[in-house]
């Protein structure tokens, strides 16, 4: 298991548009995705868990993956939620 905190730099946080493109992205890895933001876990590969959590510009969470492309998983994630446009 691999596990990063992070902090969102996406210029509109996680709506809609960068949801959908953050779950596609999560999808690609057989790993287990988990988001987790203010004690509360999602699963990362859920656009309606995503969408639930409500996650702004400026917010620390930690993406959690789990599987034998982890380690490929968080970062490919961590540059997606680090860069100012999703």
């Amino acid at each position: 298991m691999a596990e990063k905190k992070i902090v969102v730099h996406l210029q509109h946080g996680l709506q809609a548009r960068s949801a959908t493109k953050f779950v596609g992205k999560a999808s690609a890895f057989s790993s287990e995705i988990n988001i987790v933001k203010n004690g509360r876990t999602v699963n990362g590969k859920s656009i309606m868990g995503l969408m639930s959590t409500v996650i702004r510009k400026g917010e620390e969470l930690t993406i959690i993956a789990n599987g034998r492309d982890e380690q490929k998983a968080i970062v490919t994630l961590e540059g997606f939620l680090s860069s100012k446009e999703g």
